[in-house]
Formats: C-alpha cells, structure tokens, sequence
C-alpha cells in the first residue's frame, strides 16, 4: 500500500503521530489497517517520542465542593505556550470518593493515585485505561501485641533496563507504647507490571519517610521523599527503580532546618533537583531555590535564585518551563511566576486550597495492563526516526496482508 486515500503513507503515519491519544483511539477501529498500525508497539513508542519533544503538559489534581458540600477530585491539563486547560473525564470510583487521595507519579503517560490506606491504582487518563493493583505481601504483624504498622512511602517509576514500570512502598512498624515520633523499623517492597506482583525487597530502609508539601519527585530513575536519619537529620531519601535500592541525599548544609515554620518542596528545575524553601504561613512569603548541579553530590546544593516576597500565594507546584513556575494562591486558585519578567498571574483554575497536586505529564498510548513492551528510545535521532517509521510501515503492511 504507497498511499492512504490520496495521502503517502508517510505523510500519513506522520499526521497520525501528532494527534492526541484520545483520538487515536477512536481512529483504531475504522479499518483493521488502522488498528494494527495504532496498536503497534512501535508506533506507541513513537507516538510518546513525539509528545515528549513537543507537547508536555501540566496534570493538575484539585478538589472541587459539589452543590451537596462533598469533596470530589478532577483532573485537568495545563497545555500550550498559553494556558489552556482542560478537564478529564476519569471514571474511577476511588478517584471519585476519595477527596485525600493522592498523586504520586508519572511515567510515559501513566499516572499512579493512591489513598495511603487500601489501595493503589495505575491509569492512563488518556486512554481511561485503570487497574487497582493486587495486595501488598507485607505482613500486618498482628500477633506482636502493640504494633501497628502504616504505609509511609509510596513511589511510581520506570526501569529503564527491565523496561518495567515498578511502584515502590514502604511500610513502617510502630511499637504503640513507646512514645517516638520514628517507627521501630521499616520494610520495603516493589510492584512491577511485568509480573503484575509485589515482592519484599531485602534491603535496609536508610531513613524514615516524613510528610512535606509538594516533595516527593520521580527523577533520574529515582523517586524521592522528604526524610529523617536516625540522627535526626532532615536528608532526602530515594529508591532507584533499576538497582531497586535506596540512597539518602544530604541537604544543603548552609540553610536553617529543624524549623516546623519553614516549608521544603521539591521540584524539577534544569534537569535538576531544586529544593524550594518558603514559611509555612505569612501574607508574604519568599521562595529560596537551591539546585542540586551534581546529582547526589551535598557540595554542589547551590542558591540560585529568590523568588518574592510575593502576596496571595501560598506554595509552589511545578515548573512548567524552565523560565515559568506554576504556584497555589492562598484563597485555591492557580497562579504562575514568569522568572524573567517576575510577573504574576492568575489562572482561572480553582480548587479547595491544599488541594493541588501536579506532575509533568506527556499524553499516550501507553498500556497499564503491561502489554506494550517499550523500546525505551526516548531521545530518538531524526535517523532513528526515519528508520523506525518505515519498519513500522513495513511489519504493518505484511500483518494487514494476512487480514
């Protein structure tokens, strides 16, 4: 076949590759040669490839209060050079009733919310693809009388040498009567789609998972949380979704912690960690921003820059570029920073305050069901490319032969 209707067959591959997943989705049921072409691995590596370069967006998690008074969880993208949004139509029940639950990752268009408690769950938005993922293997220990055991630390990623997505939770132990604000001790254990199971991983967790805002950040095939050492010691602690291992990251050494007043988000700036450090309440606040320039590396934390004081606005969420940063107002409104011109506007997106939650965030066809298995080409070449799409036509057009 050289042509689609009066269209090459290259041109049309290529106009395909630009459209959203939702289309795409309606597009693999007009003819079989359509189908096979959309359901190619292949083509779902090209088509996140393409929406990488070119089309990232902001998924935005906000509460709304329905006209019966109830908290219900929306899901909304934040796209363009301007500020378009849209609402996304996810039907899930525990996504519906559930007014604390949480986003905890992306990864190839794939997000993972959980409400800390019961469940965890993978969904494409895209797609309206879901799946509640299978029980933990952790025991309760409910013969040890006086204790009791919560999950502290969940993380979603992707394995880049298994071509795996894995979720990573960790489950503390506290002794009921002994008074400390640390658990006992901690257990750990990975979820991998491969295998559609978890597995205890024999590994000492190094520190103890403590809640911050707007901190925990799947980065360089690593998740990680705000922590304490045994010490006592504020550290950043993360979990390599390869090696499946953890690594605590030192905090810069030349600012003031141990202060409750004082806020620590964690962010992706540059393709780099920043550290965002602001007062928890105040009609003014001011951001400090440090970036970590060598991963891992305590002596490379750096103060680049301050933000501020700025009024009405309450914590950072995102960069959305690397000259724009998208912040919560303190009345739950959305509200972005340009860094250049310090300018500040507000978006016409509203929620129950505290109640955001954002992730960079890319539209695909990428399955949750682990049936795709992902070439892992994600800084393709213009050859690789080329290559690709004509491999592509080639399998496409000998398996729409055999239909």
């Amino acid at each position: 076949m050289e042509v689609i209707g009066d269209l090459p067959r290259e041109l049309f591959l290529e106009i395909l590759l630009r459209l959203p997943a939702e289309s795409l989705m309606r597009c693999k049921y007009v003819c079989k040669y359509w189908h096979s072409l959309i359901t190619n691995p292949k083509f779902i590596q090209l088509h996140l490839n393409y929406n990488y370069n070119n089309n990232v967006c902001v998924l935005l998690k906000r509460c709304l209060v329905t006209c019966l008074g109830q908290k219900e969880n929306l899901l909304s993208l934040v796209c363009g050079n301007g500020f378009s949004f849209e609402n996304l139509d996810v039907d899930l029940s525990l996504y519906r009733k559930e007014p604390c639950l949480q986003l905890l990752g992306h990864c190839d268009g794939i997000i993972c919310l959980s409400n800390y408690r019961d469940y965890i769950l993978l969904c494409n938005p895209a797609t309206r693809e879901s799946m509640v993922l299978p029980e933990s293997c952790l025991p309760c220990y409910p013969w040890i009388r006086n204790l009791i055991s919560q999950t502290t630390g969940l993380g979603f990623g992707y394995d880049a040498k298994s071509h795996c997505f894995k979720v990573v939770r960790i489950v503390s132990y506290w002794e009921e009567l002994r008074g400390s604000n640390l658990p006992h001790f901690s257990r750990a254990e990975v979820y991998s789609m491969g295998t559609d199971s978890w597995k205890e991983i024999n590994v000492t967790v190094p520190a103890h998972v403590r809640y911050s805002p707007c901190f925990e950040t799947y980065f360089n095939g690593a998740f990680h949380w705000y922590a304490m050492d045994d010490n006592g010691n504020e550290v950043i602690l993360s979990f390599n979704m390869g090696n499946e291992e953890f690594q605590v990251i030192p905090m810069p050494s030349f600012i003031s912690m141990h202060d409750h007043s004082i806020c620590r988000s964690l962010l992706v700036w540059n393709d780099c960690i920043a550290l965002v450090i602001y007062p928890e309440r105040g009609i003014e606040k001011s951001f400090e921003i440090f970036v970590m320039k060598e991963y891992g590396v305590k002596e490379s934390w750096t103060n680049v820059l301050t933000i501020g004081p700025l009024t009405r606005v309450e914590r950072p969420l995102v960069f959305r570029k690397n000259d724009e940063i998208l912040m919560e107002g303190s009345h739950g409104q959305m509200m972005s920073y340009n860094l250049r011109n310090k300018e500040v506007k507000d978006l016409p997106i509203y929620g129950v305050p505290k109640s955001f939650s954002t992730l960079v965030y890319v539209n695909s066809l990428v399955s949750v069901k682990g049936g795709n298995q992902m070439l892992d080409q994600r800084d393709n070449t213009g050859i690789f490319l080329f290559v690709s799409l004509n491999t592509l036509l080639v399998h496409v057009d000998i398996y729409a032969n055999f239909c």
